[in-house]
């Protein structure tokens, strides 16, 4: 399993901007390791995040998004004390579900 997304969520008036620091390490499959064998792909494909039920951010992603990949979003209908919740599910089928309080 990996390490827990870092989220940070702040309320401006009716505007909510998130950042999440995603740990993965988000391999292309186009590398090779030092035996010269290709490393096999392991990437996000998709993130979502919620607020109080409804979805307010949802991405697919590929093998060109960077190891632990920051994201920045904003939202509306969010105010401080919701809980924002985070999820992805990468190309082996892990997932991971975090959640941070909107302050």
């Amino acid at each position: 399993m990996s390490d827990p997304m870092r989220i940070r969520a702040q309320a401006q008036g009716d505007k909510v901007t998130a950042r999440v620091l995603v740990s993965h390490e988000m391999e292309s499959g186009q590398r090779k390791d030092a035996a010269g064998k290709i490393v096999p792909a392991w990437f996000i494909q998709s993130i979502s995040a919620t607020c109080n039920g409804k979805t307010v951010m949802s991405a697919q992603w590929g093998t060109a998004v960077s190891k632990n990949p920051f994201v920045q979003f904003s939202f509306r209908g969010g105010k401080a004390g919701d809980k924002l919740a985070v999820s992805w599910v990468d190309n082996r089928g892990d997932k991971r579900t975090d959640e941070a309080v909107i302050s």
